[in-house]
């Protein structure tokens, strides 16, 4: 009989599936919850200026309603792992749909302040659930010679969430004359623009009832059948079915839910692989992305942009970030998740840079010089196209992978934790460093940047081409 860890290579590296297109319909419409992920996230991008002039809010009470979501965020990221291990991931998307609904429509209609930041965190429990369940999905069912890619499929989703909020938010805007708090459909521009996700929150339940569940998941509540019919269907004939069961359940046999102690590597200490993913997390939020897609219309408001401009310019972005996207998904099975990752690191670097010499100037009239203008503008567009063609990618895909089966619920769902912690420790911090020193919060953003560099050399292990079962 077959090993464990030799059963995973017996065609499921290199079968081609002959309906490669219910593979792809499968990992895209597992992949609705990043779009959800980056649209929520994003939209509120729309509504910044228009919450601070509604509730006369200063800086700091309005960084703390963006980000307040990001603690939602940790908390649905926390706990899916181990609701996607006791109910299944299909039924875990059904909920996190449901929540999406719900925060659309609170968000739209809020009585108060605290209303509107109630069903933000709402919105952000259903987005911490989609990053884990998403990622570990396509893992579990995408066929190994091409898990990369459709992991990829998440990061996808996520950029293109983010450009179609920006270019709702903006046609909007325009729709409102201009005004984030002009009436529109008997509401404020902006109470519309957090509205319009019901749509798509909707069409991801939809889906969910259109794809299998996870075969790791039957085998592990004994639906080895159904295990077996789901593998066939995604891994196409030419694979060895048995000897895929059977090494999935080899690999399984000896496991255990996987818990918060199973973490635990001696002492209050985490497993090495574990420090491993929260390190990509934290060095993916630390460079300062988020910053670009939450406050990007501000940002550029506060140089001298006027309104309407600023929302296309961060449109502009989110396109860019599609295309950076779309190069790592050509790449990631090619080159690799490191060299991508070290690539992405020495180009936002760069970006950053430019960005911090930019900003380092005076404003002239209330507006940057034209030429630091221009560098900004650029250096902005660069930093977002590395980030996506790299981190943004990799991280996700690596950790969907990079996990041993008897830990990676369990594991993902801490790594997805500290990376939403580390996205509201910059949210958060934003707008009271911008008002400190612009020029200088990029700067520790392009450090963050540079230290990347050797977590990775030193740290992280190439996952392309393996088996999820060798993983470990």
């Amino acid at each position: 009989m077959t090993s464990a860890a030799q059963a995973p290579q017996t065609g499921a590296g290199t079968a081609r599936p002959e309906r490669l297109g219910r593979v792809v319909f499968i990992a895209a419409a597992a992949a609705m919850g990043g779009f959800l992920f980056g649209y929520d996230s994003s939209v509120i991008n729309g509504a910044v200026e228009a919450v601070r002039d509604r509730y006369d809010i200063g800086p700091a009470a309005l960084a703390q309603v963006i980000a307040i979501a990001l603690i939602g965020c940790a908390v649905g990221a926390a706990t899916a792992g181990r609701m996607a291990d006791r109910i299944g991931r299909i039924r875990c998307m059904r909920i996190s749909a449901a929540l999406f609904t719900v925060s659309a429509v609170g968000s739209a209609l809020p009585f108060a302040l605290w209303d509107l930041a109630l069903w933000r965190v709402v919105g952000g429990f259903a987005i911490g659930m989609a990053s884990v369940i998403g990622p570990a999905y396509i893992a579990e069912v995408a066929p190994p010679a091409y898990r990369g890619r459709l992991g990829s499929f998440q990061q996808a989703a996520i950029v293109i969430g983010i450009a179609v909020s920006q270019l709702v938010n903006w046609g909007l805007l325009n729709a409102a004359g201009g005004d984030q708090r002009g009436r529109l459909l008997g509401l404020e521009a902006w109470q519309v623009m957090l509205g319009v996700m019901v749509v798509p929150a909707v069409i991801y339940g939809l889906l969910s009832f259109a794809i299998p569940e996870s075969p790791r998941f039957l085998i592990s509540v004994g639906r080895r059948e159904r295990a077996r019919e789901i593998l066939a269907e995604v891994e196409g004939p030419g694979t060895d079915l048995d000897a895929r069961v059977t090494g999935i359940e080899q690999a399984m046999r000896s496991e255990h839910r996987s818990t918060f102690r199973d973490l635990l590597g001696g002492g209050f200490l985490f497993r090495p692989i574990v420090w491993i993913g929260i390190g990509l997390s934290v060095f993916q939020q630390f460079v300062g992305i988020n910053v670009a897609f939450y406050y990007s219309s501000t940002l550029w408001q506060s140089v001298g942009v006027n309104p309407t401009d600023s929302f296309f310019y961060s449109f502009t972005t989110s396109i860019i970030n599609i295309v950076g996207t779309v190069i790592a998904m050509v790449f990631v099975d090619r080159i690799g998740r490191k060299p991508l990752a070290i690539i992405g690191s020495a180009g936002m670097v760069v970006g950053l840079a430019l960005e911090a010499w930019a900003f380092s100037y005076r404003l002239v009239d209330g507006r940057l010089p034209s030429t630091q203008g221009w560098v900004a503008l650029i250096a902005a567009h660069l930093f977002v196209l590395f980030f996506a063609l790299s981190w943004g990618v990799v991280v996700w895909v690596m950790l969907g992978e990079m996990f041993p089966n008897r830990i990676r619920a369990a594991a993902l769902g801490v790594a997805a934790s500290a990376q939403w912690i580390a996205n509201w420790a910059i949210t958060a911090s934003f707008p009271s460093l911008s008002d400190w020193n612009l020029s200088a919060t990029y700067v520790i953003y392009a450090v963050f940047a540079a230290l990347s560099v050797p977590f990775v050399l030193k740290f992280v292990t190439e996952t392309k081409g393996k088996a999820l079962e060798e993983m470990g």
